[in-house]
Protein backbone atom coordinates (compact mmCIF):
# COMPACT_ATOMS: atom_id res chain seq x y z
CA UNK A 1 0.00 0.00 0.00
CA UNK A 2 1.16 3.55 -0.68
CA UNK A 3 0.66 6.59 0.96
CA UNK A 4 -0.29 8.73 -2.32
CA UNK A 5 -2.75 6.22 -3.51
CA UNK A 6 -6.73 7.30 -2.62
CA UNK A 7 -7.48 7.75 0.63
CA UNK A 8 -9.99 5.12 0.93
CA UNK A 9 -7.80 2.04 1.04
CA UNK A 10 -9.81 0.28 3.99
CA UNK A 11 -11.41 0.05 7.23
CA UNK A 12 -8.70 -1.42 9.70
CA UNK A 13 -11.55 -1.74 12.26
CA UNK A 14 -9.42 -5.00 13.41
CA UNK A 15 -5.69 -6.28 13.27
CA UNK A 16 -5.30 -8.42 11.77
CA UNK A 17 -8.42 -8.79 9.24
CA UNK A 18 -10.38 -11.96 8.99
CA UNK A 19 -8.76 -12.48 5.69
CA UNK A 20 -5.23 -13.52 7.01
CA UNK A 21 -6.49 -16.20 9.47
CA UNK A 22 -5.90 -19.87 8.14
CA UNK A 23 -7.10 -23.15 9.35
CA UNK A 24 -5.13 -24.24 12.86
CA UNK A 25 -3.14 -27.31 12.69
CA UNK A 26 -4.13 -28.80 14.58
CA UNK A 27 -6.91 -27.06 16.58
CA UNK A 28 -6.58 -25.65 19.42
CA UNK A 29 -8.12 -26.04 22.83
CA UNK A 30 -9.62 -23.17 24.04
CA UNK A 31 -8.52 -23.69 27.62
CA UNK A 32 -4.64 -23.60 26.08
CA UNK A 33 -5.52 -20.77 24.49
CA UNK A 34 -6.35 -18.72 27.51
CA UNK A 35 -4.41 -20.23 30.06
CA UNK A 36 -1.89 -17.84 31.39
CA UNK A 37 -3.86 -14.99 29.93
CA UNK A 38 -5.35 -12.13 31.98
CA UNK A 39 -9.15 -12.51 32.39
CA UNK A 40 -10.14 -9.72 34.86
CA UNK A 41 -11.50 -7.72 32.20
CA UNK A 42 -12.96 -9.34 29.26
CA UNK A 43 -14.84 -8.14 26.35
CA UNK A 44 -17.58 -10.16 25.52
CA UNK A 45 -19.21 -10.55 21.74
CA UNK A 46 -21.97 -12.50 20.65
CA UNK A 47 -23.07 -12.13 17.07
CA UNK A 48 -26.29 -12.20 15.51
CA UNK A 49 -26.09 -13.20 11.67
CA UNK A 50 -29.54 -12.22 10.67
CA UNK A 51 -30.88 -8.88 9.01
CA UNK A 52 -34.63 -8.05 7.65
CA UNK A 53 -32.44 -6.92 4.66
CA UNK A 54 -28.83 -7.13 3.14
CA UNK A 55 -28.24 -3.90 2.54
CA UNK A 56 -25.89 -3.09 -0.91
CA UNK A 57 -22.91 -2.20 0.55
CA UNK A 58 -22.72 -4.52 3.63
CA UNK A 59 -20.27 -7.23 3.30
CA UNK A 60 -21.03 -8.61 6.94
CA UNK A 61 -21.21 -11.72 7.74
CA UNK A 62 -25.30 -11.80 7.79
CA UNK A 63 -28.10 -13.53 5.85
CA UNK A 64 -31.77 -12.13 5.20
CA UNK A 65 -34.61 -13.09 6.30
CA UNK A 66 -33.78 -17.10 7.17
CA UNK A 67 -36.57 -19.20 7.88
CA UNK A 68 -37.88 -19.06 11.40
CA UNK A 69 -36.78 -22.66 12.34
CA UNK A 70 -33.23 -21.74 11.91
CA UNK A 71 -33.13 -18.96 14.38
CA UNK A 72 -34.67 -21.23 16.71
CA UNK A 73 -31.53 -23.21 15.95
CA UNK A 74 -29.50 -20.56 16.07
CA UNK A 75 -30.25 -19.42 19.82
CA UNK A 76 -30.02 -23.46 20.89
CA UNK A 77 -26.31 -23.45 19.23
CA UNK A 78 -25.27 -20.40 20.59
CA UNK A 79 -26.28 -21.76 24.18
CA UNK A 80 -24.34 -24.70 23.53
CA UNK A 81 -21.13 -22.57 22.26
CA UNK A 82 -21.76 -20.28 25.43
CA UNK A 83 -21.27 -23.33 27.81
CA UNK A 84 -18.50 -24.65 26.09
CA UNK A 85 -16.93 -21.27 26.53
CA UNK A 86 -17.33 -20.82 29.46
CA UNK A 87 -15.94 -23.73 30.53
CA UNK A 88 -12.92 -22.52 28.77
CA UNK A 89 -12.40 -19.89 30.66
CA UNK A 90 -10.94 -19.44 34.08
CA UNK A 91 -13.72 -19.64 36.83
CA UNK A 92 -12.70 -16.03 37.84
CA UNK A 93 -13.15 -14.62 34.48
CA UNK A 94 -14.73 -10.97 34.63
CA UNK A 95 -16.21 -9.13 31.54
CA UNK A 96 -15.91 -5.49 31.52
CA UNK A 97 -18.10 -4.81 28.32
CA UNK A 98 -20.64 -6.67 26.20
CA UNK A 99 -21.50 -6.20 22.95
CA UNK A 100 -24.57 -7.85 20.65
CA UNK A 101 -23.76 -7.00 16.95
CA UNK A 102 -24.32 -8.26 13.60
CA UNK A 103 -26.61 -8.64 11.43
CA UNK A 104 -28.98 -6.80 13.63
CA UNK A 105 -29.74 -8.12 16.84
CA UNK A 106 -33.10 -7.04 17.03
CA UNK A 107 -34.15 -8.88 14.30
CA UNK A 108 -35.25 -11.12 16.99
CA UNK A 109 -38.76 -10.66 18.53
CA UNK A 110 -38.94 -9.70 22.11
CA UNK A 111 -39.49 -13.59 23.46
CA UNK A 112 -36.44 -14.21 21.69
CA UNK A 113 -34.19 -11.51 22.68
CA UNK A 114 -34.86 -12.55 26.10
CA UNK A 115 -33.76 -16.19 25.16
CA UNK A 116 -30.84 -14.34 24.07
CA UNK A 117 -29.86 -12.29 27.17
CA UNK A 118 -30.14 -15.73 29.08
CA UNK A 119 -26.75 -16.80 27.05
CA UNK A 120 -25.53 -13.65 27.52
CA UNK A 121 -25.77 -13.92 31.20
CA UNK A 122 -24.53 -18.14 30.68
CA UNK A 123 -21.43 -16.84 28.75
CA UNK A 124 -20.55 -13.81 30.68
CA UNK A 125 -22.10 -14.04 33.86
CA UNK A 126 -24.78 -11.35 35.05
CA UNK A 127 -23.93 -7.85 36.25
CA UNK A 128 -24.27 -4.33 35.33
CA UNK A 129 -21.85 -3.29 32.47
CA UNK A 130 -21.85 -1.34 29.72
CA UNK A 131 -23.58 -2.85 26.45
CA UNK A 132 -23.90 -1.73 23.36
CA UNK A 133 -26.85 -3.37 21.13
CA UNK A 134 -27.53 -2.76 17.48
CA UNK A 135 -30.70 -2.14 16.01
CA UNK A 136 -32.47 -0.73 12.18
CA UNK A 137 -34.95 1.39 11.80
CA UNK A 138 -37.47 -1.53 10.61
CA UNK A 139 -36.51 -3.91 14.07
CA UNK A 140 -36.40 -1.23 16.32
CA UNK A 141 -40.04 -1.64 18.11
CA UNK A 142 -41.45 -0.91 21.74
CA UNK A 143 -41.32 -4.33 22.86
CA UNK A 144 -38.02 -5.02 21.67
CA UNK A 145 -36.78 -2.05 23.33
CA UNK A 146 -38.10 -3.04 26.39
CA UNK A 147 -36.10 -5.45 26.46
CA UNK A 148 -32.93 -3.99 25.68
CA UNK A 149 -33.70 -1.46 28.23
CA UNK A 150 -34.65 -4.28 31.14
CA UNK A 151 -31.71 -6.11 30.51
CA UNK A 152 -29.53 -3.15 31.38
CA UNK A 153 -28.56 -2.00 27.43
CA UNK A 154 -26.68 1.20 28.07
CA UNK A 155 -25.95 1.89 24.58
CA UNK A 156 -27.64 1.55 20.74
CA UNK A 157 -26.86 2.05 17.35
CA UNK A 158 -28.26 2.43 14.40
CA UNK A 159 -27.86 2.36 10.99
CA UNK A 160 -29.76 5.41 9.77
CA UNK A 161 -27.47 5.66 6.58
CA UNK A 162 -29.10 8.79 5.02
CA UNK A 163 -32.36 10.63 6.23
CA UNK A 164 -33.58 11.23 2.19
CA UNK A 165 -34.93 8.02 1.08
CA UNK A 166 -33.72 8.26 -2.38
CA UNK A 167 -30.31 8.13 -1.29
CA UNK A 168 -30.56 5.00 1.08
CA UNK A 169 -31.87 3.41 -2.35
CA UNK A 170 -29.18 4.74 -3.77
CA UNK A 171 -27.05 2.74 -1.16
CA UNK A 172 -29.06 -0.16 -1.40
CA UNK A 173 -31.00 0.15 1.66
CA UNK A 174 -34.34 -0.05 0.77
CA UNK A 175 -36.01 1.71 3.89
CA UNK A 176 -38.72 4.24 4.84
CA UNK A 177 -37.44 7.73 6.62
CA UNK A 178 -41.02 7.54 8.50
CA UNK A 179 -39.44 4.23 9.71
CA UNK A 180 -36.36 6.25 10.76
CA UNK A 181 -38.01 8.77 12.41
CA UNK A 182 -40.74 6.08 14.20
CA UNK A 183 -37.39 4.16 15.15
CA UNK A 184 -35.57 7.06 17.05
CA UNK A 185 -38.38 8.33 18.86
CA UNK A 186 -39.14 4.57 20.27
CA UNK A 187 -35.68 4.67 21.00
CA UNK A 188 -35.57 8.16 22.95
CA UNK A 189 -38.43 7.02 24.62
CA UNK A 190 -36.97 3.96 25.97
CA UNK A 191 -34.65 6.62 27.62
CA UNK A 192 -30.92 4.52 27.14
CA UNK A 193 -28.23 6.48 27.76
CA UNK A 194 -26.25 6.49 24.54
CA UNK A 195 -27.69 6.70 21.37
CA UNK A 196 -25.46 6.43 18.22
CA UNK A 197 -26.31 7.20 14.85
CA UNK A 198 -24.69 5.57 11.66
CA UNK A 199 -24.42 8.22 8.72
CA UNK A 200 -22.61 7.37 5.09
CA UNK A 201 -21.29 10.04 3.05
CA UNK A 202 -19.91 9.13 -0.88
CA UNK A 203 -23.70 8.06 -1.63
CA UNK A 204 -24.40 8.28 -5.76
CA UNK A 205 -26.03 11.78 -6.32
CA UNK A 206 -25.11 12.94 -2.65
CA UNK A 207 -24.25 16.65 -2.99
CA UNK A 208 -23.24 18.96 0.29
CA UNK A 209 -26.55 20.16 0.58
CA UNK A 210 -28.41 17.10 0.73
CA UNK A 211 -25.44 15.73 3.10
CA UNK A 212 -25.92 18.55 5.33
CA UNK A 213 -29.83 17.77 5.44
CA UNK A 214 -28.69 14.20 6.79
CA UNK A 215 -26.30 15.98 9.48
CA UNK A 216 -29.11 18.16 10.49
CA UNK A 217 -31.60 16.14 10.88
CA UNK A 218 -29.49 13.59 13.04
CA UNK A 219 -28.49 16.58 15.14
CA UNK A 220 -32.11 17.22 16.02
CA UNK A 221 -32.06 13.85 18.25
CA UNK A 222 -29.27 15.20 19.80
CA UNK A 223 -27.17 11.24 19.79
CA UNK A 224 -24.83 11.49 22.28
CA UNK A 225 -22.80 9.61 19.16
CA UNK A 226 -22.39 9.69 15.39
CA UNK A 227 -20.40 7.50 13.36
CA UNK A 228 -19.83 8.41 9.94
CA UNK A 229 -18.54 6.26 7.38
CA UNK A 230 -17.31 6.02 3.64
CA UNK A 231 -18.92 4.53 1.36
CA UNK A 232 -17.27 1.51 -0.12
CA UNK A 233 -18.09 -0.83 -2.70
CA UNK A 234 -16.54 -4.04 -2.18
CA UNK A 235 -16.42 -7.27 -4.45
CA UNK A 236 -19.22 -9.75 -3.80
CA UNK A 237 -21.93 -7.28 -2.06
CA UNK A 238 -24.93 -5.90 -4.24
CA UNK A 239 -23.29 -2.16 -4.83
CA UNK A 240 -20.19 -4.54 -6.31
CA UNK A 241 -22.66 -6.45 -8.62
CA UNK A 242 -23.83 -3.56 -10.21
CA UNK A 243 -20.73 -0.92 -9.33
CA UNK A 244 -20.03 1.85 -11.90
CA UNK A 245 -17.21 4.99 -12.61
CA UNK A 246 -17.12 7.33 -10.01
CA UNK A 247 -14.78 9.93 -11.47
CA UNK A 248 -13.84 12.18 -8.95
CA UNK A 249 -14.88 9.73 -6.16
CA UNK A 250 -12.51 10.19 -3.63
CA UNK A 251 -12.85 14.11 -3.42
CA UNK A 252 -16.46 14.20 -2.94
CA UNK A 253 -15.80 11.90 0.13
CA UNK A 254 -13.48 14.17 1.36
CA UNK A 255 -14.84 17.62 1.05
CA UNK A 256 -17.71 15.70 2.77
CA UNK A 257 -15.73 14.12 5.24
CA UNK A 258 -14.55 17.80 6.02
CA UNK A 259 -17.72 19.36 5.72
CA UNK A 260 -18.92 16.94 8.61
CA UNK A 261 -16.36 17.37 10.79
CA UNK A 262 -16.72 21.51 10.64
CA UNK A 263 -20.73 21.51 11.29
CA UNK A 264 -20.10 18.43 14.28
CA UNK A 265 -17.50 19.88 15.76
CA UNK A 266 -19.50 23.24 16.03
CA UNK A 267 -22.46 21.67 17.54
CA UNK A 268 -20.26 20.51 19.90
CA UNK A 269 -19.20 16.98 19.32
CA UNK A 270 -15.60 15.84 19.98
CA UNK A 271 -13.60 13.85 17.12
CA UNK A 272 -12.43 10.28 18.40
CA UNK A 273 -11.88 9.05 15.47
CA UNK A 274 -11.77 9.43 11.64
CA UNK A 275 -15.41 8.21 12.08
CA UNK A 276 -16.32 8.54 15.22
CA UNK A 277 -18.16 11.77 17.19
CA UNK A 278 -18.88 11.88 20.94
CA UNK A 279 -21.26 14.94 21.86
CA UNK A 280 -19.67 16.78 24.35
CA UNK A 281 -20.66 15.92 28.17
CA UNK A 282 -22.49 12.86 26.95
CA UNK A 283 -22.53 9.63 29.35
CA UNK A 284 -18.90 8.19 28.50
CA UNK A 285 -20.46 4.40 28.84
CA UNK A 286 -17.54 2.08 27.68
CA UNK A 287 -16.04 0.31 30.61
CA UNK A 288 -13.10 1.94 32.59
CA UNK A 289 -11.48 -1.49 32.95
CA UNK A 290 -11.55 -2.38 29.55
CA UNK A 291 -8.47 -1.95 26.95
CA UNK A 292 -8.46 -3.08 23.22
CA UNK A 293 -4.68 -3.23 23.36
CA UNK A 294 -3.88 -5.19 26.51
CA UNK A 295 -6.98 -7.22 27.39
CA UNK A 296 -8.90 -9.95 25.51
CA UNK A 297 -12.24 -10.71 23.51
CA UNK A 298 -14.34 -13.53 24.06
CA UNK A 299 -16.96 -13.83 20.99
CA UNK A 300 -20.09 -16.16 20.73
CA UNK A 301 -21.78 -16.66 17.42
CA UNK A 302 -20.82 -17.95 13.90
CA UNK A 303 -19.88 -14.84 12.48
CA UNK A 304 -17.61 -13.31 15.48
CA UNK A 305 -14.04 -13.24 16.77
CA UNK A 306 -12.23 -13.93 19.49
CA UNK A 307 -8.62 -12.78 20.56
CA UNK A 308 -5.87 -13.55 23.18
CA UNK A 309 -2.61 -11.46 23.55
CA UNK A 310 -1.12 -14.02 20.47
CA UNK A 311 -4.13 -15.94 18.66
CA UNK A 312 -6.77 -14.15 16.89
CA UNK A 313 -9.52 -17.09 15.85
CA UNK A 314 -13.25 -17.43 14.63
CA UNK A 315 -15.13 -19.23 12.31
CA UNK A 316 -14.61 -19.14 8.39
CA UNK A 317 -15.24 -16.16 6.74
CA UNK A 318 -17.43 -15.47 3.75
CA UNK A 319 -19.34 -12.50 1.98
CA UNK A 320 -21.57 -13.81 -0.84
CA UNK A 321 -25.20 -15.03 -0.09
CA UNK A 322 -24.42 -18.89 -0.70
CA UNK A 323 -20.96 -18.90 1.12
CA UNK A 324 -22.81 -16.97 4.34
CA UNK A 325 -25.51 -19.46 4.34
CA UNK A 326 -22.87 -22.48 3.67
CA UNK A 327 -21.05 -21.35 7.18
CA UNK A 328 -23.87 -20.79 8.71
CA UNK A 329 -25.28 -24.51 8.44
CA UNK A 330 -21.71 -25.68 9.11
CA UNK A 331 -21.94 -24.36 12.75
CA UNK A 332 -25.47 -25.15 13.45
CA UNK A 333 -24.83 -28.85 12.85
CA UNK A 334 -21.68 -28.66 15.19
CA UNK A 335 -21.60 -30.69 17.94
CA UNK A 336 -20.76 -29.23 21.21
CA UNK A 337 -17.37 -30.27 21.65
CA UNK A 338 -16.43 -28.23 18.96
CA UNK A 339 -17.09 -25.29 20.73
CA UNK A 340 -14.00 -25.50 22.91
CA UNK A 341 -11.76 -25.67 19.74
CA UNK A 342 -10.11 -22.97 18.05
CA UNK A 343 -10.08 -23.58 14.59
CA UNK A 344 -9.29 -20.65 12.28
CA UNK A 345 -7.11 -17.72 13.09
CA UNK A 346 -3.93 -15.79 13.11
CA UNK A 347 -0.82 -16.20 15.33
CA UNK A 348 0.65 -13.06 16.40
CA UNK A 349 4.22 -12.77 17.18
CA UNK A 350 5.95 -10.42 19.13
CA UNK A 351 6.35 -8.16 16.34
CA UNK A 352 2.82 -8.55 15.19
CA UNK A 353 1.97 -7.60 18.51
CA UNK A 354 3.64 -4.36 18.90
CA UNK A 355 1.95 -3.30 14.86
CA UNK A 356 -1.35 -4.21 16.20
CA UNK A 357 -1.21 -2.06 19.85
CA UNK A 358 0.35 0.97 17.57
CA UNK A 359 -2.46 0.53 14.81
CA UNK A 360 -5.37 0.29 17.59
CA UNK A 361 -4.15 3.64 19.07
CA UNK A 362 -2.75 5.74 16.24
CA UNK A 363 -5.77 5.67 14.35
CA UNK A 364 -7.90 6.96 17.56
CA UNK A 365 -8.09 10.79 18.74
CA UNK A 366 -5.80 10.44 21.82
CA UNK A 367 -3.08 8.58 20.00
CA UNK A 368 -0.41 6.53 21.24
CA UNK A 369 0.94 6.44 25.24
CA UNK A 370 4.53 6.10 24.60
CA UNK A 371 4.95 5.00 28.13
CA UNK A 372 2.42 2.09 27.92
CA UNK A 373 3.87 1.37 24.86
CA UNK A 374 7.47 0.76 26.80
CA UNK A 375 5.90 -0.84 29.76
CA UNK A 376 4.03 -3.56 27.47
CA UNK A 377 7.05 -4.24 25.21
CA UNK A 378 10.24 -2.96 26.82
CA UNK A 379 10.84 -0.35 23.59
CA UNK A 380 9.65 2.69 22.08
CA UNK A 381 7.02 2.77 19.44
CA UNK A 382 9.27 5.66 17.40
CA UNK A 383 12.03 2.56 17.51
CA UNK A 384 10.43 -0.02 16.52
CA UNK A 385 8.13 1.60 13.39
CA UNK A 386 10.71 4.30 12.19
CA UNK A 387 8.30 4.34 9.09
CA UNK A 388 6.28 6.95 11.67
CA UNK A 389 8.56 9.89 9.96
CA UNK A 390 7.06 9.64 6.61
CA UNK A 391 3.81 10.77 8.67
CA UNK A 392 5.27 13.29 10.39
CA UNK A 393 6.86 14.98 7.12
CA UNK A 394 3.44 14.82 5.52
CA UNK A 395 1.82 17.00 8.38
CA UNK A 396 0.15 13.85 9.42
CA UNK A 397 0.68 13.18 12.57
CA UNK A 398 2.84 15.28 15.61
CA UNK A 399 6.32 15.82 15.73
CA UNK A 400 6.45 13.74 19.07
CA UNK A 401 4.77 10.68 16.70
CA UNK A 402 2.23 9.75 18.92
CA UNK A 403 -0.95 11.58 17.56
CA UNK A 404 -2.74 11.89 14.59
CA UNK A 405 -3.28 15.59 12.95
CA UNK A 406 -6.58 16.66 11.51
CA UNK A 407 -5.21 15.80 7.92
CA UNK A 408 -3.84 12.69 9.47
CA UNK A 409 -7.36 11.65 11.10
CA UNK A 410 -8.85 12.05 7.59
CA UNK A 411 -6.13 10.05 5.98
CA UNK A 412 -6.90 6.97 8.58
CA UNK A 413 -8.06 4.40 5.79
CA UNK A 414 -4.62 5.09 3.84
CA UNK A 415 -2.27 5.29 7.05
CA UNK A 416 -3.85 1.92 8.34
CA UNK A 417 -3.84 -0.25 5.18
CA UNK A 418 -0.09 1.34 5.14
CA UNK A 419 1.14 -0.33 8.57
CA UNK A 420 0.05 -3.44 7.84
CA UNK A 421 3.03 -6.10 7.76
CA UNK A 422 4.03 -8.02 5.25
CA UNK A 423 3.01 -11.04 6.14
CA UNK A 424 -0.89 -10.71 7.29
CA UNK A 425 -0.79 -7.99 3.68
CA UNK A 426 0.39 -11.39 2.06
CA UNK A 427 -2.26 -13.47 3.69
CA UNK A 428 -4.95 -11.22 2.76
CA UNK A 429 -3.65 -10.83 -0.85
CA UNK A 430 -4.41 -15.17 -1.47
CA UNK A 431 -7.31 -15.18 0.60
CA UNK A 432 -10.03 -15.72 -2.08
CA UNK A 433 -13.10 -13.66 -0.77
CA UNK A 434 -16.48 -16.14 -1.11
Amino acid sequence: MKLDESPYQGYLYAYPHKTAYRRLEPRRPLREVWAGERQDALFGYVHLPFCEMRCGFCNLFTRANPPAEQVTEYLAQLRRQATAVRESLSPEAEFAQLAIGGGTPTYLTAPELETLFEIVALAFGEGTRPLSVETSPATATTDRLAVLKQRGTTRISMGVQSFLDSEAHAAGRPQRLSEVMGALEIIRTADVPVLNVDLIYGIDGQTAATWQHSLDEALKWRPEELYLYPLYVRPLTGLGRRTHSRDGWDRQRQELYRQAVEVLTGAGYVQQSMRQFRRAGAPVVDGPDYCCQDDGMVGLGCGARSYTSSLHYSFDYAVSVTEVRAVLDDYLSRPQSDFSYAEIGFDLDHSEQRRRWLLKSLLRREGIDPVAYRSRFGSAHADDFPQLGDLVERGWLSDDRCTLTADGLAQSDAIGPWLVSGPVRDAMGTYVVR
